[in-house]
């Protein structure tokens, strides 16, 4: 694949009375290209990037996304990796503006118990580094869970595999793509 401009062509989306609907998606650089984006275009998924400049002190990844980019908390979602007690792992993408309900994530999980993995083991599962990891593109397929209240928002932001870099789709896509299911995960 080029990773130069590339223009990408969606068509025969039949929505509502409309019969055709033509979308494009120019991705543009090679600093901007990730095993995400890699996926969404051979996919042919309708999504967006949205840059932002990443302050190397910041420690709250999602809320700088969420702040530098204008974007209420409630529609940009983190990934987190989870271990299990039994050593497998799963994934559960939450709003920035809640956090992880353990017991929950277990429950939709059917594990006796879930904590979040450590960094080392997010970057081989994932592939990636804390706060730049992307639900898509993961080195290994893990099931993935996606918190319910993305549903009611038309699209979600997720990471784009790097810090400084997030994807807008719709979280109908996101499950499509990662196998996901929706359950209630988050807490307060």
């Amino acid at each position: 694949m080029s990773y130069n401009t590339y223009l990408l062509l969606l068509a025969q989306h039949n929505v509502g009375s409309i019969d055709t609907m033509y979308v494009c998606i120019k991705v543009q650089a090679s600093n901007d290209m990730t095993p995400a984006i890699d996926i969404l275009i051979e996919q042919k998924v309708v999504f967006q990037l949205h840059r932002y400049s990443h302050d190397t002190q910041a420690g709250a990844y999602g809320e700088e996304a969420a702040k530098k980019l204008g974007i209420a908390y409630e529609k940009v979602y983190k990934t987190l990796v989870i271990a299990g007690s039994q050593g497998q792992m799963a994934v559960a993408i939450v709003p920035v503006s809640h956090k992880l309900s353990m017991k929950k994530m277990a429950k939709a999980l059917a594990w006796k118990k879930v904590a979040l993995a450590d960094k080392e083991q997010v970057s081989r599962s994932s592939g990636y580094v804390i706060g730049g990891v992307s639900p898509l593109g993961q080195k290994k397929s893990l099931r993935t869970i996606i918190d319910k209240s993305s549903v009611a928002f038309p699209t979600i932001f997720i990471s784009a595999g790097k810090r400084g870099l997030e994807i807008e789709l719709s979280s109908q896509d996101l499950a499509f793509l990662t196998k996901a299911k929706f359950a209630d995960i988050s807490g307060d």
